[in-house]
């Protein structure tokens, strides 16, 4: 009851916000069966002012992945994954509709029967304000990314990644 009043109280300062990105796709393998990944990625964040905010994305998916070539890439066998990925956010771009922003944080993911991955880095973004509610865009990655295996391998990547496969949409309402 404490922990419902006192979630009650930071929502009526106006200053949190939930959202988050959902995905899903097929990928095609050829000849084998058609794989479906998923994923739920919420999100919840507080805003301490107009440049400042802090945050966590946490969440679940499945996907055909497998280690490939330093990075963790789709093969077509299934796993399932858990991460959390706290931030602190800093809007550097003020507009009537839009506002441009970075966010600095870390991530932990998990594969099952796959391993670990760990990052720290920044991820920029940026925000199409509606009312109550923003679509936001995150393009990108510029940090430090490490994989542990679970069969005894690792791979660490320095570096900057700004195709247009490393984007990411969300929603969030504004209370």
């Amino acid at each position: 009851m404490t922990l419902v009043a006192a979630l009650f109280a930071v929502c009526a300062s106006a200053q949190v916000y939930l959202g988050g990105n959902v995905g899903i796709a097929s990928v095609d393998n050829g000849g084998d069966d058609d794989v479906t990944l998923y994923s739920l990625l919420p999100e919840v964040g507080y805003k301490f002012n107009d440049n400042w905010a802090a945050g966590v994305l946490f969440g679940w998916s499945k996907g055909s992945l497998s280690y490939k070539n330093n990075d963790l890439a789709s093969d077509g066998s299934t796993t399932h994954t858990f991460e959390i990925n706290p931030y602190a956010r800093f809007t550097f771009l003020h507009g009537k509709l839009i506002n441009v922003f970075c966010d600095g944080g870390f991530g932990y993911k998990h594969y099952n029967g796959l391993g670990d991955q760990y990052s720290i880095g920044l991820k920029p973004g940026v925000e199409l304000k509606l009312d109550k509610f923003s679509l936001v865009a995150h393009v990108g990655f510029l940090g430090y990314q490490k994989a542990d295996l679970d069969h005894g391998g690792e791979a660490s990547i320095w570096g900057m990644d700004f195709d247009g496969n490393n984007i990411s949409l969300g929603v969030y309402y504004n209370f």
